[in-house]
């Protein structure tokens, strides 16, 4: 399997990789044209922010499977494509958070005390120290929004500086804070309070232009402005009419709204704004250890099936994916059994968990169960990936519930689906913890191992339609290899399930159903 690195990252990416037994394409920095040609036959993509992944160069990539951010921040990704189309994304968090939380305090402390001004005028000026009075630190009042792993390690640093600090997270626990030594503020607080104020949000339809020229106004006058974390959090046009105003007296900008930042902004006409272009992660160890993260992430995936710092699907670890695995396979059967029963498209799917399944995550199980049941009643492409939203999309309702039962076996997986005027029920578990098995469809209770060729057959119960039905198949050729027989005594009939050698022709299925006392007649392929 191919992965393409369309960024430059570290060495040690193309390493691991390799060592995984995975084919490196490695050509940083080509044009659009030639991207598109290079990931049209891989089945990994390796970006770092320069790349946009657009659904246009997904639809290139017919194999894509996995698409890995050697870093943090995915809005160079359209997720929501990904997802659609099946594509697990992945980041490499935590990784570059020393390195962004140390740039952004050298931002700040660079615009302070002017020190890029000062230096371009004592190179090409000569000695002067004209205009290049500058502001402490200490005491002052820092606001710092957005209080994850990169605004937390700011935050300490700031601490450490002396300054007062003004915190706004809504997620952030309030022991967290605590411990931190900050004050947990609404936006609101902050923005008239603050001397100083940096971001460390993602971009998000929420945050874009969170500081825009109503929440400038706003601002302590003389505020200064710190963004190292994702482009367009400011409104460049309301920053520059501040800055040009004087309500504010500064900037440290590492990102912008379009990248690479164009000769003509105004913005760098400005001797009070400090410009860097995009140097957060930019770090020898940040890159680095993003690289070795991404790159093992991937490979672990391709390889084994585990999930690490996906950003749209679940994450389980090696281990867990091993035990995942054979319940998922008995979810997915249950979901294309589920296909089969429904006379109408269902609008309600509840999967309830019992036993030793109640240990394991239950969402990688019910995507499963919707995989079976989805890629058997749409002609789209459907995975582990897209089912849910698939689902959401198609207006099904999904559900998840604790069982208290296991029926006597040690792990119970249980799924009902409604349609409108109908709904099925069945149940299965695991046989010697590996093989799946069905154990209950509707009212009928039996023990039939899930595999390969499977007919499944509700006939009245009376002697010889056993015979009849296991004659047909023989008419045709078709050897069983197995057979297990469940009973309805209240409603006085019987359910017969078959594993054949191969699969059973259309016209042994016809003659199945016209048989007299056959109800109904099943294949299923898996």
């Amino acid at each position: 399997m191919k992965i393409f690195l369309a960024d430059a990252v570290s060495a040690e990416c193309t390493t691991i990789l390799e060592d995984a037994g995975l084919t490196v394409d490695n050509r940083p920095g080509l044009e659009l044209k030639n991207k598109m040609a290079a990931v049209a036959d891989a089945y990994g993509l390796v970006v770092r922010s320069a790349t946009q992944v657009t659904a246009e160069m997904m639809d290139a990539a017919p194999n894509l499977k996995v698409i890995g951010r050697a870093g943090s921040g995915v809005d160079n990704i359209d997720v929501a494509a990904a997802t659609e189309r099946g594509i697990l994304v992945m980041n490499a968090p935590g990784e570059n958070t020393l390195s962004a939380a140390e740039h952004a305090m050298a931002m700040l402390m660079a615009m302070c005390r002017n020190i890029p001004v000062a230096d371009a005028r004592l190179r090409n000026e000569g000695w002067s120290k004209k205009g290049l009075m500058g502001v402490e630190m200490i005491g002052k009042t820092i606001g710092v929004i957005g209080m994850g792993r990169i605004g937390q390690a700011v935050a300490k640093r700031a601490r450490a500086f002396g300054m007062k600090i003004l915190a706004f997270d809504p997620f952030l626990p309030k022991k967290v804070a605590e411990n931190l030594g900050v004050e947990m503020a609404e936006l609101e607080e902050i923005y008239p309070r603050a001397d100083f104020i940096t971001l460390h949000t993602p971009l998000t339809d929420r945050t874009r232009h969170m500081l825009n020229a109503e929440t400038l106004a706003k601002c302590k006058k003389g505020v200064r402005l710190v963004n190292c974390a994702r482009g367009g959090l400011i409104d460049e046009a309301a920053l520059l009419q501040g800055l040009e105003s004087g309500h504010i007296a500064g900037a440290a900008l590492d990102v912008f709204e379009q990248e690479p930042l164009q000769r003509d902004n105004p913005l760098l006409q400005h001797s009070t704004v400090v410009v860097t272009p995009h140097l957060g992660a930019s770090t020898a160890e940040a890159q680095e250890k993003v690289a070795v993260r991404i790159a093992e992430q991937m490979a672990a995936y391709l390889k084994d099936g585990a999930v690490r710092n996906a950003v749209n699907s679940f994450s389980v670890d090696g281990a867990t994916a091993l035990k995942l695995t054979p319940w998922q396979n008995l979810a997915e059967s249950l979901g294309k059994l589920h296909a089969e029963l429904l006379q109408n498209p269902g609008n309600a799917i509840e999967v309830e968990f019992a036993g030793d399944l109640l240990d394991l995550p239950t969402q990688p199980i019910t995507n499963s169960v919707l995989h079976g049941f989805l890629s058997s009643m749409l002609s789209r492409s459907v995975n582990t990936v897209n089912a849910m939203s698939i689902a959401q999309e198609h207006g099904i309702k999904v559900s998840e519930s604790r069982g208290t039962s296991t029926d006597g076996f040690t792990g119970l997986l249980t799924v009902r689906i409604y349609s409108a005027d109908e709904h099925h029920t069945l149940a299965g578990s695991l046989f010697g913890h590996e093989r799946p098995m069905l154990v209950r469809v509707d009212g009928f209770v039996l023990e039939s191992l899930l595999k390969s060729h499977m007919l499944l057959c509700c006939n009245e119960d009376y002697p010889g339609r056993l015979a009849a039905i296991s004659a047909i198949i023989a008419e045709h050729g078709i050897n069983i290899a197995n057979c297990a027989l469940g009973r309805d005594a209240n409603k006085k009939l019987a359910m017969d399930t078959f594993q054949l050698d191969e699969p059973l022709p259309d016209a042994a299925l016809y003659e199945l159903r016209d048989l007299i006392g056959v109800r109904w007649a099943h294949v299923l392929t898996l």
